[in-house]
């Protein structure tokens, strides 16, 4: 007997690798029943959204799917077609929604492997060392998008948003080039839309919000966390990534002058974690932990005059920290240089600066640079001091200084 119904459309759902009616149902985020209903022999055209994401995770236009031309399939073309020039437009690169897949399952497997090993690598490799790969790799990916499909397709677009995100933090944290890491930030959201990952599209709309925050832009800074928490709402989100975006968020709010908003955030994040949730963390979040939280914790009450509570807070850091978490551990000594220089104990402040400073040497990180330039600036009054006049030696030695100026 010949085959009846929609065989075009079962045919590309086999071939992508979703070998049951349901597994391509899950991946659409619609009912098997409209899976079905595509699959018939009168199969209805699908809505714009869904039109998409056939042709995104199949590889084939809508008629090699077995798709009857109608006049709303054409307007949706036309709509496509001004977003991807829209996107042309921020300088982003345009994703093709067909793909030829000439590349075999094992490309995502390969692509994958290298994304780990710089996740990995960045806790370690200097920044200038392995932003260059990050960025090879990331062209990589856009080289193979094309010639794939399916779930290899969706595999290595989200190793691609996790390879852009890499280096858009690089870029901000690093190197401090805000412009650069707002324009791979958006790559990177643009290839988490294209795997359909929505926890991965907060983690990058959440670091987008560390960008105006930094001068001090508030408002800006909120609307993207609250796209972030929105994205988040969307996935199985596990209970550090909810804390995180708190964090974030308290960190924006501490940066614009508004601790005690900071402090509740920091709050309900430790509230989140204590509760725990059933779902696991993403393999990908390993920027954070109630270690970290507490650090964000530490730092927002010693902007908010807590000295006492700073101090205690930042200890227990420091004393948690793994000794892997090197750029960590100069943020924090840094800030434990702030809290007593505030206090009025320049002594102490410039003990713990030269600790920053010693694990700079080994593994430079400019957000501990910073830090412990903003404590010699609080120490002006006391230059002339013996400790200060040390301090200074360390700071401005010649590997340090010559450190510094070349990044």
């Amino acid at each position: 007997m010949a085959a009846t119904g929609n065989t075009r459309l079962k045919s590309a759902r086999i071939a992508a690798g979703y070998h049951n009616q349901q597994a391509l149902a899950d991946a659409l985020g619609v009912g098997v029943r409209q899976v079905r209903r595509w699959e018939s022999a009168t199969p209805p055209w699908p809505h714009p959204e869904q039109e998409q994401a056939l042709t995104r995770l199949l590889g084939q236009d809508m008629e090699a799917l077995g798709f009857t031309q109608q006049a709303g399939a054409t307007v949706d073309r036309v709509r496509r077609t001004v977003l991807a020039a829209g996107a042309a437009a921020v300088g982003l690169a345009a994703v093709p929604t067909q793909a030829v897949a000439v590349q075999p399952a094992t490309a995502a497997d390969d692509y994958e492997a290298v994304t780990r090993s710089h996740r990995r690598l960045y806790w370690s490799v200097a920044p200038a060392t392995l932003h260059p790969a990050a960025v090879a790799h990331a062209t990589l990916g856009c080289a193979l998008l094309p010639e794939t499909a399916g779930q290899t397709r969706a595999r290595i677009a989200a190793a691609l948003a996790e390879t852009l995100l890499l280096a858009g933090r690089i870029e901000f944290f690093d190197m401090r080039e805000s412009d650069r890491a707002q324009h791979t930030l958006l790559r990177a959201l643009q290839a988490a839309g294209e795997a359909g990952d929505a926890l991965l599209g907060a983690a990058v709309l959440a670091h987008t919000a560390f960008i105006p925050a930094w001068v001090g832009e508030r408002d800006a800074a909120i609307e993207r966390m609250t796209a972030a928490r929105t994205y988040a709402r969307r996935g199985p989100a596990s209970a550090e990534l909810l804390a995180w975006l708190d964090a974030v968020e308290a960190e924006c709010e501490t940066r614009c002058g508004k601790t005690r908003t900071a402090l509740h955030l920091i709050g309900h994040a430790e509230l989140v974690l204590a509760r725990g949730r059933e779902h696991d963390n993403p393999e990908w979040l390993d920027w954070f932990s109630s270690v970290r939280l507490a650090a964000f914790k530490g730092n927002t009450q010693l902007k908010a005059g807590h000295l006492p509570q700073a101090r205690t807070t930042l200890l227990g850091v420091l004393d948690a920290l793994a000794p892997s978490e090197e750029k960590q551990s100069t943020v924090v000594l840094g800030d434990l240089a702030m809290v007593e220089a505030t206090a009025g104990d320049p002594e102490a402040a410039c003990g713990y600066a030269v600790r920053a400073l010693d694990q700079l040497e080994r593994t430079w990180y400019a957000m501990g640079m910073d830090r412990v330039r903003e404590v010699r600036r609080a120490l002006a009054p006391h230059q002339h001091e013996r400790w200060v006049r040390d301090l200074d030696d360390r700071l401005y030695g010649w590997s340090t200084t010559v450190s510094a100026l070349a990044r």
